[in-house]
């Protein structure tokens, strides 16, 4: 089966964001690009990919999901497809339809959808963002990689956004690279 990681940047206090879902404020200094480079390149935008040298295949995962606020981003931007390399779902309930039809909206119950898209053949599930959707689809997380930039925002959007109701990981390795803690835990079941 296979398995959902989800792999983000957070705060201190467990921030993603900032309130209006920028990122820009996490530091990337470039011995941090180049182990992310290295550890999990399919992460790296496909436009950025060529410009660092990063050629397929790739290593941890064959597909992205992610909700609407984390892609608009890109679209504002005028991308419509960040992660060609990569089967791109994006969870809105409010898109009709994607401009790019390498990208797989999705408006059905993200929890089902992902049970679903595990139970298929291919590789790894990166969950890329945001906290709502990382909270829908926590009880079928298998992997936390966070990487803990030391800083604390105060306010945000948070790495979870959901009703209490512990789930338990276990830490499997830490490091620090530049300064940013790189923590991978295992969910416990």
């Amino acid at each position: 089966m296979r398995t959902l990681t989800y792999y983000v940047a957070t705060t201190l206090d467990g921030f993603i964001a900032d309130p209006s879902g920028g990122f820009d404020f996490f530091p990337v200094p470039d011995e941090l690009v180049s182990v992310l480079v290295e550890e999990f390149p399919e992460t790296i935008p496909t436009q950025a990919r060529a410009h660092l040298g990063i050629d397929p295949p790739n290593k941890n995962f064959d597909a992205v999901v992610m909700g609407r606020r984390t892609w608009e981003p890109s679209l504002d931007d005028g991308v419509t497809s960040s992660y060609q390399h990569l089967k791109q779902y994006v969870f809105s309930t409010t898109m009709s339809e994607a401009p790019d039809d390498t990208v797989t909206l999705v408006d059905s119950d993200p929890l089902a959808y992902v049970r679903e898209l595990k139970q298929q053949d291919g590789g790894g599930i990166w969950l890329c963002g945001g906290g709502s959707l990382a909270g829908a689809l926590l009880p079928e997380i298998d992997e936390l990689v966070l990487k803990v930039s030391p800083i604390v925002a105060g306010n945000g959007i948070p790495l979870f956004r959901a009703d209490f109701a512990p789930h338990h990981f276990d830490p499997v390795e830490s490091r620090s690279v530049a300064g940013v803690a790189i923590t991978r835990l295992a969910a416990r079941r």
